[in-house]
């Protein structure tokens, strides 16, 4: 079994890959508020669309409901607990254990989790890589990206962007990894 699994049960007859969490937060890790996004940064929406194309991206129902489609090129695996919840061209999972499973039938070198806060705070326990837009704002959110603890994580890899007149707020591209 794949270290930093404990807290979640996953039974050993699938494929497991690479477990990556994936957003943009604000310096207080605020990365929403009203479930929409608290800036616009092209940049990142390039980024996120990039590095998920191909592979499966895990999301509770409300951070789908807000983007309100697939999103294209992906395997996209939803979680709810409402038994009754479906929508076209969705996997649905009634928990991450569930959502992992579905995820490595697909057989992709990696799994990305793309939020809400809930599913960042079980995935950051269990992930091996952590691609964080940091945006260089504190803003007013209501959810939140869980810290990272860097005791348990180390920065692999920081890019630095401007203020222009396409991105409103100085942001990083960081890679952490598990250590």
């Amino acid at each position: 079994m794949q270290e930093g699994l404990s807290s979640v049960f996953l039974p050993f007859n699938f494929y497991i890959s690479m477990i990556s969490l994936i957003v943009a937060a604000a310096e207080n890790n605020a990365i929403g508020k009203n479930n929409q996004l608290l800036w616009h940064l092209p940049n990142d929406l390039k980024f996120f669309k990039n590095t998920t194309w191909g592979m499966p991206v895990v999301m509770g129902r409300k951070t789908y409901e807000s983007v309100n489609k697939p999103l294209p090129g992906r395997f996209n695996i939803v979680i709810t607990r409402q038994a009754d919840w479906k929508a076209e061209e969705v996997i649905v999972a009634t928990d991450l254990t569930d959502a992992l499973k579905k995820a490595g039938e697909t057989n992709c070198k990696e799994t990305f989790i793309i939020g809400g806060g809930e599913i960042y705070k079980q995935g950051i326990e269990i992930a091996d890589k952590i691609y964080i837009t940091r945006v260089h704002a504190v803003l007013d959110g209501d959810t939140f990206f869980p810290a990272i603890d860097e005791a348990k994580w180390a920065l692999a890899a920081s890019q630095d962007f401007a203020v222009d007149d396409k991105h409103a707020f100085a942001y990083s591209f960081q890679t952490w990894v598990k250590k």
